[in-house]
């Protein structure tokens, strides 16, 4: 009887952030008194399923050593790369020999610490029996325009099939190493998993989450995640 699936997770961490206008990456920001990334790996290490977390560093790092997730159990560092994509292959060819092609990966920001544990559960109890895997994601409301290199606008774009790509982005093992080293090999620009989940053919599922699963970006991020984080407590109690 072939065993079922297991959960991975992979965080790629070696991004710098440069629109945050801090010499401290914005993973490593405080929130709430921990840093950003704690908060995103908390999330991840609750859940039972998961069975170890990678986490992407970028070889001059010397903030993550004092963090404790370093000295969790479950979390393992490995090197991150130039890109994203880069990172997160790498943290896969990490788990070669542990994971099976059919075991599950999911992939999560270390800037988005506001991942809500209802949405975690609701991703892999929906995808659990799908063939490719999918994301979470959330309608976009607003009026979507599109505009030239001066910011004028050039059309006024439709928004009924515009959905925000949020994380985690969970994948079946083998297929998303695939994706990643096929587009890696054709120099192709993969901004997250599902893109190169796209681009090698394959119909990633979208599963609606939170609009508060928020990604730190800019300066007031972090007040908006303070708010968020704050509510979730409340929730929970």
């Amino acid at each position: 009887m072939k065993a079922e699936p297991r959960y991975w997770a992979v965080v790629p961490a070696a991004g710098i952030g440069t629109r945050m206008g801090s010499d401290v990456p914005k993973q490593y920001l405080l929130l709430n008194n921990r840093p950003v990334i704690e908060h995103a790996l908390q999330a991840l290490l609750k859940h039972p399923k998961i069975v170890k977390v990678i986490v992407a560093i970028a070889d001059s790092d010397h903030w993550w050593a004092n963090t404790s997730a370093s000295r969790h159990s479950r979390v393992q560092r490995v090197l991150g790369g130039t890109e994203r994509a880069d990172s997160v292959l790498n943290g896969l060819l990490s788990l070669q020999g542990d994971a099976d092609a059919d075991d599950w990966v999911l992939v999560h920001d270390a800037a988005r610490p506001c991942l809500h544990r209802t949405d975690l559960e609701n991703l892999i109890e929906t995808l659990r029996h799908h063939a490719v895997g999918g994301l979470l994601g959330y309608p976009l409301s607003d009026t979507i325009k599109r505009v030239n290199d001066q910011a004028s606008v050039l059309e006024t774009l439709p928004r009924e099939q515009l959905w925000r790509a949020f994380t985690p982005q969970m994948f079946r093992y083998g297929a998303l190493q695939a994706a990643l080293e096929c587009a890696r090999s054709s120099a192709l620009q993969v901004t997250d998993e599902a893109s190169a989940i796209e681009l090698a053919g394959l119909i990633p599922q979208l599963v609606e989450g939170r609009s508060d699963n928020i990604k730190i970006t800019r300066p007031e991020d972090l007040e908006l995640a303070h708010f968020y984080l704050n509510q979730h407590s409340r929730d929970q109690e």
